[in-house]
């Protein structure tokens, strides 16, 4: 039997942070080492950290990854182990995403990404070229600081795999996976029995199986051994890698690690039998006769053995397992609170403030946030060291003292403020009051009125005039300025409590302001620019609403918050006009359409790439037998009206945890202008003759059918309720 133990890696890298992700790699390197591996996988750009983004531009940064990769070769850390490690490099003055074999001190191989990824949240032909040579390589001459400690002047370069006297070795990186026309086919075909992956994939809500599915159906097709690394943590901006390293052996996964892990270092090893691998492939008479055909591709011959003989009556093949999922629930819960523990413990700051209002959105964030303090604990009675210290440096724990509970660290690093108003409820403020207790937080309240009232004072004495709520007979614009006062006034006081209460608390450092805004919110542009949406950083700006309700319940019971089923209870409310017996104010009112409708209007706009025509003759279709479609159209013009009306809002949006893919966040995921012809008047009229030439036919009603039904719930994309009550412009 060819047993070889191998090991596969998620790290938490951090861009342009070598000193830090070079300890990182070769503490991966030494468990992988001592667990016995004959080969070890590392996440994509693992050197530099894979969102440096503009810094690949730069020289420095292609020599520094140099610099690192020269140490790794100069120990002895290589010596015995198969290394792949993931780093940029230039060749001919073209800049390529690489990996590079290691083995004994010297570089085997150096293969560059040949599909690279350009779309969503990737931007790598801004900083890459892709390998068009395909089954192409050339003579690759080293930099000095390489051959001066080791000797080696040239090395190969291109699109190859490593043939070693027992097996054969090559890679597909990230995007590589996920392309109609994967490269693992080739290789396959071409004998290559072992194939690595280096991946920097980000966490999106409901996004593993696909990589998963992906793994397992390359193997079970084409056979063979598949190592999965990932990188792991917040690198510096708004994505979440989420890890889960993973090995596949002929469609079968045998080794899963962490989704989401506070680890710096998480190693997986496996013992994968490459006699099965053959074995599999040999007795599939199609892929015999599509081998035997297929163009041979160039490869770097070495003179190594991964397999150990001697070994094998010592050694047992790593057995399946099913892969594990976690609910959407859980991943909210675990993915933003990494996010913001990884952020925090970079960045300086010694703990977060959050203004809570006592409804679903702030009331998510603080969950959120009592869920990464219970990371930690977790982390540190499992024994994580590098947690720990991390903890008791933001905690400002002294003399020998450390985190006990979850609760005990959120009162050290977490403050919570309720910054109400007359229009205020005394149930938001018991909601605010309770979720702070069970988190543990820091908490306080206060009213806002007296500043409130200096600054419509400060109005009045300028222009005479005395603006009034809408309940009250005031105009529009006079309703929205007093709404968008208090929210501007909430921004202010949360920021001058950041930077000054860890001085009242005798701390060092600064606080940073969580904001509160979701997907929805932000794609309708139902939130006041520079209020408390304007924070340092928003956890759940990228998640839905209909996501945050049920991760509000699952938080009840899982997370012990127990007020969570009461807070999604309760209909959502900005509390900005006065209440009246015969008013008060609601969000989904306010804007004239609900959250599950602005979820629709999301992914038909940025998923299905559907302008408004085709979004209206799409919701047509979805929405036959509920509304007509000039009922329909208003909600189509309604919706893109407000969008364009707001979209400079997303300019300024708060760096949002990324979820879901339909975000608009302008910073860097939806690449649209902020100035629109507002009135869309070339397509609301191709709208309105579609509208016109329907009500002149005659209307057949049918009932949906059960396949339909079922069809609809299993895409998401059911059919919303309808809204109710008339539009409000957010400024």
């Amino acid at each position: 039997m060819r047993l070889v133990k191998v090991s596969t890696c998620s790290l938490n890298q951090w861009a342009m942070d070598f000193e830090g992700n070079l300890g990182r790699i070769n503490e991966s390197i030494r468990q992988a080492r001592a667990a016995g591996s004959m080969l070890r996988v590392g996440p994509e750009l693992e050197i530099t950290g894979y969102g440096c983004d503009d810094h690949f531009l730069e020289n420095d940064t292609s020599a520094h990854a140099w610099e690192c990769l020269a140490e790794i070769l100069s120990s002895d850390l290589t010596y015995g182990i198969v290394c792949d490690i993931g780093m940029p490099v230039v060749s001919d003055g073209v800049r390529y995403n690489c990996r590079v074999f290691c083995l004994d001190g010297k570089i085997l191989l150096i293969r560059p990404k040949k599909f690279l990824a350009n779309d969503g949240n990737y931007r790598e032909l801004r900083w890459f070229a892709a390998w068009q040579h395909h089954n192409s390589v050339i003579e690759y001459k080293l930099p000095e600081i390489i051959w001066s400690k080791t000797s080696q002047k040239t090395v190969t370069f291109g699109d190859a795999y490593v043939s070693f006297l027992d097996t054969a070795v090559a890679v597909e990186t990230c995007e590589e996976l996920f392309t109609p026309s994967s490269p693992h086919i080739g290789l396959a075909l071409n004998g290559v029995e072992i194939i690595v992956n280096g991946s920097g994939s980000h966490h999106q809500l409901r996004k593993l199986n696909t990589r998963i599915e992906l793994m397992q159906g390359a193997t079970h097709k084409a056979g063979g051994v598949y190592l999965y690394a990932n990188q792991q943590g917040c690198d510096g901006a708004r994505l979440y890698y989420d890890g889960c390293a993973t090995v596949f052996v002929n469609g079968d996964m045998v080794v899963q690690g962490s989704q989401f892990s506070l680890a710096d270092v998480e190693v997986l090893t496996a013992c994968v039998d490459l006699d099965a691998v053959s074995t599999f492939r040999g007795s599939i008479s199609s892929l015999r006769e599509q081998a035997s055909q297929h163009k041979f591709m160039p490869y770097v011959s070495v003179d190594f053995r991964l397999s150990r003989p001697d070994d094998s009556l010592l050694l047992f093949p790593t057995l399946p397992i099913l892969p594990r999922y976690y609910l959407p629930e859980e991943e909210i819960a675990l993915g933003p609170a990494c996010w913001l523990w990884d952020y925090l413990r970079r960045c300086g700051a010694t703990g977060y403030l959050l203004p809570l209002s006592g409804g679903a959105d702030s009331s998510a964030v603080a969950a959120i946030v009592g869920s990464m303090c219970q990371l930690v604990i977790r982390a540190i009675e499992e024994g994580d060291e590098q947690v720990l210290n991390d903890a008791i440096r933001i905690g400002n724990y002294e003399n020998g003292k450390v985190p006990k509970s979850a609760e005990e660290f959120a009162n050290r690093i977490v403050f919570t403020v309720y910054m109400g108003s007359e229009n205020s409820s005394a149930q938001t403020l018991n909601r605010a009051a309770q979720l702070a207790s069970q988190i543990g937080a820091s908490h306080m309240d206060l009213k806002i009125d007296k500043i409130v009232s200096a600054l419509v004072s400060l109005f009045t004495s300028l222009t005479g005039k005395v603006p009034r709520y809408k309940v009250d007979g005031g105009s529009t614009a006079e309703n929205l300025a007093l709404q968008n006062l208090q929210a501007r006034i909430r921004m202010v006081i949360a920021y001058m409590l950041a930077s000054l209460l860890p001085w009242v608390k005798g701390k060092r450092g600064f606080f940073l302001v969580l904001g509160s805004a979701n997907v929805d919110e932000g794609l309708r542009g139902y939130l006041t620019k520079y209020d408390c949406s304007s924070a340092d950083l928003n956890p759940i700006g990228g998640i839905s609403k209909q996501d945050l309700r049920s991760f509000l319940r699952w938080c009840a019971n899982n997370l012990h918050y127990p007020i969570l089923a009461e807070v999604v209870s309760a209909p959502p409310t900005a509390e900005l006009e006065p209440i009246r017996e015969n008013y008060s104010q609601t969000d989904e009112e306010d804007m004239g359409m609900t959250y599950e409708e602005l979820s629709m209007y999301g992914r038909l706009r940025k998923i299905f790439h559907c302008g408004p025509v085709s979004m209206f003759k799409n919701l047509c279709h979805r929405w036959h037998g509920k509304l007509d479609p000039g009922q329909v159209a208003i909600k189509v013009k309604d919706f893109f009206r407000f969008y364009s009306i707001n979209r400079h809002k997303m300019t300024t949006i708060t760096p949002a945890y990324h979820a879901e893919n339909y975000s608009p966040d302008d910073n860097r995921f939806d690449q649209r202008q902020f100035l629109y012809n507002t009135r869309w008047p070339w397509q609301f009229k191709k709208i309105d003759e579609i509208v016109e030439r329907a009500a002149k036919r005659p209307v057949v009603t049918e009932e949906p059918t059960k396949a339909e039904e079922a069809s609809k719930l299993a895409s998401g994309m059911g059919v919303p309720a309808a809204a109710s009550g008339n539009p409000l412009v957010g400024m």
